[in-house]
């Protein structure tokens, strides 16, 4: 994850989920596993439900939604809560 990262968005640190949008509705959705196993401890979940919450995010990102300033933000996680 912290090739991926480093090589498409420049950021040297691996990332909990990547999204790419490809276009004509196709788009991609990469979660690290690792990176959802240490969450889920630090979060009281398990690694499944991290790694599911992952894909509501990167498929939420494809759809339009930004997680890039709080009102945004807030936004997002109410959508993957109600999706969830």
């Amino acid at each position: 994850m912290r090739r991926v990262n480093r090589a498409y968005l420049g950021h040297d640190y691996a990332t909990d989920v990547l999204t790419f949008d490809l276009g004509d509705g196709n788009g991609e959705v990469i979660v690290c596993p690792r990176v959802a196993f240490v969450n889920a401890r630090a979060h009281r979940t398990s690694t499944e439900n991290e790694i599911i919450l992952y894909v509501v995010h990167g498929i939420l990102h494809l759809a339009g939604f930004n997680d890039h300033d709080p009102k945004d933000i807030i936004k997002m996680r109410a959508m993957e809560k109600e999706l969830l």
